[in-house]
């Protein structure tokens, strides 16, 4: 039996292959990583590599060329490389605010001001608001998010538990403000207005956040009754020896957030936080420039005797990020094969002959973006990719384009979070410390949102239709023509 039909599609290289085929590679691959990482406990690389190898042989069986297996990696390599370099700064962002004492300053205050019962509820809030005023989850997850984890562990709670506030507070922002760049995508891809796009968002992602809240409120009340005010008074006595704490300080994280509320590119305001840390580290902590290049590259150490103050403050750094980064060009290496290829799209034209109904459109679209995050390791695919496969189809039935737009950022945006080795699972365990089996249960709005959707889906709450003013199905705009900055910001 042939691997593939012989029909190619016009104006590119990609092949329709029957369904198990495509679907080989991902079946290798998730299989060789069950049994890595949980039966071995090792790392997902190697389980990453043999799908890559699984896809390329599939790929060479169905016709293809090594030049063009080799050209697909390294377009996938390539659309993740902007990823790369925010994670390399965000490396040596926080060794060098741990160094310079900020992440320190804004620990200590945290400890101070904010009550262990309602920290989850109060650092998802400052996240949710951080996020919606600059558009980008990595930025605020980089900077609020590490200090939430810094504050949270201090006080006893469950790492798991604040990385799952901190995430849903992030991808509050980064899923409503208009200055997101899946926001941004997802509006331009189905030629749905922007702010048409958020106001339909706010649907699901609103009562999201509510019941989130409510369950944080409920879990804190849980966890205060374990909280030790002498650990709590032990850990910021032992900062205030070890550090020079000043409310000044907090200026660095203010100044870097407004930068970027204010249009600026992230790579450039990211630098400036590297710097202005690097800066506290010498003129503040009177640290040499040696050690403050070390904290930049290799990350920051302190031996205090502390147990949990040298948890907290040793890391950051170039050279902690580069499994994150090794990971990330791994996974894009996979998606880039089954992406360009045509596997995905095989895989995404058996899932439309499943559609019957607006329910089961929109539940397999959210499916697909979900299946898209996981097979091809990076969120704007789970968008690109879902966008043009059920553009037609929304259209066919009469369905307005916010109703795919808000199910791309349901599907795609929210669900990247949940696979270990998407761009976004991996900086989450690079930048927090934390994996998705830890916080994954407690990244409530991220759970959330799909589910409402797929339940407003079936019982047609808030489904627009064409004729009701929602516009067109759109579709009609190819991604290189859509004018969002595709970066992590």
């Amino acid at each position: 039996m042939k691997s593939v039909d012989k029909n190619q599609d016009k104006g590119n290289n990609q092949r329709e292959f029957k369904l198990l085929w495509a679907l080989l590679p991902l079946i290798v691959m998730i299989g060789v990583m069950l049994y890595t990482v949980v039966s071995l406990e090792q790392g997902p690389h190697i389980p990453l590599i043999i799908g890559t190898v699984t896809a390329a042989l599939v790929a060479l069986k169905a016709g293809f060329k090594w030049k063009e297996i080799e050209e697909m990696m390294y377009k996938g390599i390539r659309l993740a490389l902007p990823a790369v370099v925010i994670i390399i700064l965000v490396g040596m962002i926080i060794g060098s605010w741990m160094g310079g004492g900020i992440v320190a300053s804004m620990i200590f205050y945290g400890l101070k001001l904010l009550n262990p019962s309602f920290f989850l509820v109060a650092i998802c809030l400052i996240c949710s608001i951080v996020s919606l005023a600059i558009g980008s989850s990595w930025s605020t997850m980089g900077t609020i998010g590490v200090a939430g984890m810094g504050i949270g562990m201090a006080m006893g709670i469950s790492p798991g538990m604040v990385a799952g506030a901190v995430i849903s507070g992030a991808y509050f922002g980064d899923k409503l403000s208009p200055l997101s760049d899946t926001t941004n995508l997802a509006s331009g891809l189905t030629n749905t207005d922007l702010f048409d796009h958020i106001k339909h968002m706010l649907w699901t992602t609103i009562p999201a956040l509510v019941i989130a809240l409510g369950i944080y409120a409920f879990l804190g009340q849980n966890v205060s009754g374990n909280i030790d005010a002498a650990q709590i008074a032990a850990t910021s006595s032992v900062m205030q020896d070890s550090f020079l704490i000043s409310p000044w300080l907090l200026l660095v994280p203010v100044i870097v957030i407004g930068m970027v509320a204010m249009k600026v590119p992230a790579i450039p305001a990211l630098v400036i936080g590297a710097v202005l840390g690097f800066l506290s580290q010498v003129f503040v902590q009177g640290d040499t420039i040696t050690a403050a290049i070390v904290s930049l590259q290799e990350g920051y150490a302190i031996e205090t005797g502390n147990a949990l103050v040298d948890n907290l403050f040793n890391g950051g750094g170039l050279d902690s990020m580069m499994y994150t980064v090794s990971m990330t060009i791994v996974a894009m290496t996979f998606g880039g094969i089954l992406e360009y290829s045509g596997m995905l799209k095989s895989i995404m034209n058996q899932l439309l002959k499943l559609i019957r109904n607006t329910g089961s459109l929109i539940a397999s679209t959210i499916g697909a973006a979900f299946l898209t995050n996981a097979s091809c390791a990076e969120q704007y695919i789970s968008i690109v990719v879902p966008s043009r496969m059920f553009a037609n189809t929304y259209r066919k039935m009469g369905l307005a384009s916010k109703n795919l737009s808000r199910a791309l950022e349901d599907g795609g945006t929210l669900t990247s979070v949940f696979i270990p080795w998407n761009t976004c699972g991996v900086f989450i365990l690079g930048t927090l410390g934390v994996g998705v089996v830890e916080y994954g249960p407690y990244a409530l709005l991220n759970l959330l949102c799909p589910v409402i959707s797929i339940i407003y889906a079936f019982t047609g709450f808030t489904i627009a239709k064409i004729d009701d003013g929602g516009g067109g199905a759109g579709g009609e705009k190819e991604p290189t023509e859509v004018k969002t900055e595709l970066q992590h910001v």
